[in-house]
């Protein structure tokens, strides 16, 4: 009996600090390498954050970058299958932002926990300077699968003077967690 109590004992405690990541205010795992992101070849994750358990656990948080050329050219793909006039191309050519553009997605149990304004997003240069920091715009997630709600905000990022790595950290003031990531900004 003393050895089932003993053995139970191990079990809750490894299953408690296997969990313990998950846990607001605790530290994130980190990857000894940054992770290449599989959809977004400019962006690296270097916190483990976007395995299937978050999903489950309702702490995935991605980061997607476009820079500028790509978004140059996908308006003028745009123009030539839409025939838009002049002033229609001149005005979203205007909207560009100069550094490209960021997209944050946040998976979060409940739509309360997906708003984005919980979320505050911070560049850094190489040398630690600050390049940007922008807290999100409100607004609630919509339901994805089983009681996960989905959280979508695009924000203009900063022109880079050269191109290189750029490190981004996420803040989510609910989960009081940091989700870094590494943006090979490009010209």
């Amino acid at each position: 009996m003393k050895k089932f109590v003993t053995l139970f004992a191990l079990l809750a405690l490894g299953t408690v600090a296997a969990h313990a990541q998950y846990l607001p205010g605790a530290e994130r795992k980190k990857y000894m390498l940054p992770k290449k992101d599989s959809e977004c070849p400019y962006v690296q994750n270097v916190t483990k954050n976007t395995e299937d358990d978050q999903e489950v656990e309702g702490t995935f948080t991605r980061l997607a970058y476009r820079p500028y050329s790509e978004l140059l050219t996908e308006i003028n793909e745009l123009r030539k299958m839409n025939n838009w006039a002049d002033s229609t191309y001149q005005r979203r050519f205007n909207t560009l932002p100069a550094g490209g553009t960021l997209t944050i997605i946040m998976h979060r149990k409940g739509p309360k926990n997906a708003d984005p304004s919980l979320l505050t997003v911070a560049a850094l240069t190489k040398d630690g300077q600050p390049l940007m920091s922008q807290q999100l715009t409100p607004g609630t997630g919509r339901f994805w699968n089983r009681d996960l709600y989905l959280s979508t905000r695009t924000i203009p990022f900063v022109k880079t003077e050269q191109a290189g790595p750029v490190s981004v950290i996420i803040t989510d003031a609910k989960l009081k967690q940091h989700f870094d990531y590494i943006v090979n900004t490009q010209q």
